[in-house]
């Protein structure tokens, strides 16, 4: 059995979590967190990390520490490269500050990466040997298991699949017109629900959602759903039917080019796959080869609302793990 801290630097809020993992379980033992506060220097916000560590660590104690961050970052030098909700973190060594001050071993990882080291060891890819897991929630990117492994590429940047252009126009998603990301994402529902709904008002319909005086900002991804998923609304439905065909579009390129046995996704389509399900099915099976979409399996993720606390302490996991190989 191992004793795993886990570590998790968001730019909204940030958590410590307490666990102890065998083989085949991750147990949660303890959780506490805080708000990020993008105004404190990096110092002021691990002080605040090492409060909760200095009480977790004699509780529970530390076999490892894994850190899950949002990218980018170099995994394999342990630094946090330029985070766009994190300025003050530019350049930060973590896991070197983690690893001296506690005297164990400190593992990095991508948000992504470690959401997919989490499935596929206690969730919906356990047994795989090949999985592809995408986020999907306010951004979208990939973790990636090829061949029982984590695949990070040169420098810890594989995966960025929201990156990918699937179209010259269409919504904005990291920095892109018409990328993956543009079109399955929060941000990206809510974009493409104002165009069809402000389309759909034009033509003198009345989308429950949106309102002539709605700002976009006042759109989001959860009313546009409810208002498909309840009450049925037509312009709803479409945002959803049109964001189910993108990913379908998305899922082909990685079926083609990475013959996964699975492809386990998060957030939105955990909750919203009935709205998106049926438009990427078809999409698939008109785009990717037959004998390799035939193999695959798309599925939610299963570890739901606890996947961030799984997340970081399977980076610890996994991490310590692959020094013992």
């Amino acid at each position: 059995m191992l004793n795993v801290i886990g570590i998790d630097v968001g730019g909204t809020k940030c958590a410590v979590t307490a666990g102890c993992a065998t083989e085949k379980e991750l147990k949660v033992l303890d959780k506490k967190g805080f708000a990020t506060d993008v105004s404190k220097s990096a110092d002021e916000m691990m002080a605040q990390f090492f409060e909760i560590l200095d009480e977790f660590i004699p509780k529970y104690g530390c076999d490892a520490i894994g850190i899950s961050c949002g990218g980018p970052l170099d995994s394999k030098k342990g630094v946090i490269v330029c985070p766009p909700n994190l300025p003050n973190l530019h350049g930060f060594e973590i896991v070197k500050t983690f690893k001296e001050r506690y005297n164990v071993p400190a593992f990095l990882q991508n948000d992504a990466n470690a959401c997919a080291l989490a499935e596929w060891l206690y969730g919906a890819g356990e047994h795989c040997q090949n999985m592809v897991f995408l986020t999907f929630g306010t951004g979208l990117g990939a973790g990636l298991i090829l061949d029982g492994k984590l695949y990070e590429g040169t420098n810890g940047n594989a995966g960025e699949v929201g990156h990918v252009r699937l179209s010259e126009n269409g919504p904005v998603g990291f920095g892109k017109f018409g990328s993956f990301e543009g079109f399955c994402s929060g941000g990206g529902i809510a974009q493409l629900g104002y165009t069809l709904g402000l389309a759909a008002y034009q033509r003198g319909e009345t989308p429950l959602y949106f309102h002539p005086e709605t700002a976009p900002k006042d759109i989001t991804a959860k009313s546009i759903a409810i208002a498909a998923e309840q009450h049925g609304d037509p312009t709803a439905i479409e945002v959803y039917r049109l964001c189910g065909e993108y990913l379908g579009r998305g899922l082909s390129i990685l079926i083609d080019l990475l013959n996964p046995e699975k492809i386990v996704i998060g957030s939105i389509f955990t909750r919203s796959r009935n709205g998106l399900w049926e438009s990427c099915k078809e999409i698939i099976e008109k785009e990717a080869l037959e004998v390799s979409w035939k193999c695959c399996e798309v599925v939610p993720a299963q570890l739901l609302e606890g996947i961030g606390d799984y997340a970081a302490l399977t980076v610890g996991v996994y991490g310590l793990n692959q020094t013992k190989n």
